[in-house]
């Protein structure tokens, strides 16, 4: 539960160009955001790749390199009587943050080890590069992924309480009143801010959610073993371990398959979750993709009907789950500002588990109604996609925080 230092709701009536800057954990997006003040927006995006070089030793340069092609591609330079182009800075690395545009890096992950940049400010590293390179930008915010995705949408839809990113990973950011928010030590508690949940943690002392032994033995021998607990039961990068597990264990019971598996299965995430979206979209008489799936990818010997059936039982209920611990998450945040749903409410989502899993957002939908009503459920909560929010968000924070100085 980390403030943001993001205090001001866009109202979809602000207008500008701003740039935005998205460092990931393989591709650098630099943006060119247009808004248009009518909660409508344009984009102009490039990516980067990001080289080995710059992920060991030269990263800041090489950031300030690409945005000054950026520039000089786009013929972008600062407006009349400015010496620097305002930007946002999606940082995609754990910090920790102590103002609107400064963050002290915790820790690198993803494959990074910049040498001299733990317990620095990520702002300053850059900043500095830019200078150093003479590119005329200057970061007026930084801010993670799920607070983008929350801005995104809440340019386009006003009334938006929460940003989620059910993908890969899973995180949530909301809006909260700063009166309840214990860990701001600022003087000024009026009005609101965005907390920035890493919702991804929760129960990581394994003492409310409703672990199988599946769930256990993916934790075990994760490499993070005992941290991420609740990303791991309804994210894209262990929902299909989570079913490889429970599959094997079957085959072990001689449940499936003859007791018969293949070298390629008792490989950890060797079942991707993308098989499970496939397979629980197979309705074909025989589920004919199921079979593909198992013998062709998966090299499993010959596979009956039954076997079939039950293991698109398997990962339907997995799936069912994670959407259920999701819809639940989601609901207890909404809940805990009752006063915002008398009135039309949005959440705005992104990442590939709400695109890409079958019925993800239909079944959000349902579920939410055993804890928030079907009154609420049909006629005021909307979920919208908020596609490429981390980048439109910068450029938006930035935007806010312009407004402010201005």
């Amino acid at each position: 539960m980390i403030p943001t230092f993001v205090r001001r709701r866009p109202s979809g009536k602000e207008t500008g160009t701003f740039l935005a800057l998205d460092l990931g954990g393989t591709n650098l997006r630099v943006c060119q955001v247009t808004l248009n003040g009518d909660t409508t927006y344009s984009l102009v995006q490039q990516k980067f790749t990001i080289t080995q070089d710059a992920k060991e030793s030269r990263l800041w340069d090489f950031i300030a390199d690409c945005v000054g092609i950026f520039l000089e591609e786009h013929g972008l330079s600062p407006a009349p009587g400015k010496r620097t182009i305002p930007c946002g800075y999606t940082f995609s690395f754990p910090i920790f943050q102590t103002g609107i545009a400064s963050g002290n890096l915790s820790m690198w992950n993803k494959g990074f080890t910049v040498p001299n940049s733990v317990g620095r400010d990520v702002v300053n590293l850059t900043q500095s590069a830019f200078q150093r390179n003479h590119v005329p930008v200057e970061v007026v915010a930084v801010l993670n992924d799920t607070v983008g995705t929350l801005m995104t949408s809440g340019y386009s839809h006003p009334d938006t309480q929460m940003g989620i990113i059910f993908g890969t990973g899973t995180n949530a950011a909301y809006w909260e009143n700063m009166e309840n928010i214990p860990k701001w030590t600022g003087a000024d508690r009026k009005g609101e801010m965005v907390v920035n949940m890493e919702w991804g943690a929760f129960d990581n002392a394994t003492e409310v959610l409703p672990y199988t032994m599946h769930d256990n033995k993916l934790n075990r021998k994760s490499s993070n073993h005992g941290l991420q607990v609740f990303e791991k039961m309804i994210s894209g990068l262990f929902l299909g371990e989570v079913a490889r597990n429970a599959i094997l264990s079957l085959v072990d019971q001689r449940l499936l398959f003859e007791g018969r598996s293949s070298e390629i299965l008792n490989k950890s995430y060797t079942f991707d979750t993308a098989y499970m979206s496939e397979i629980v979209a197979d309705d074909s008489k025989d589920l004919r993709g199921v079979k593909t799936i198992l013998e062709s990818t998966l090299d499993i010997p010959p596979t009956t009907f039954v076997d079939r059936q039950v293991v698109k039982n398997v990962c339907g209920m997995i799936g069912t789950r994670g959407v259920r611990l999701s819809a639940a998450a989601m609901s207890a945040v909404l809940l805990s500002r009752p006063e915002l749903m008398e009135n039309p409410l949005s959440v705005g989502i992104d990442g590939s588990m709400y695109q890409f899993y079958p019925n993800f957002e239909k079944d959000l939908y349902n579920v939410s109604r055993t804890f928030l009503g079907d009154d609420f459920v049909n006629n005021r909560l909307r979920l919208h996609l908020a596609k490429d929010g981390s980048g439109v968000g910068a450029a938006i924070v930035a935007m806010t925080v312009e407004h402010e100085r201005s």
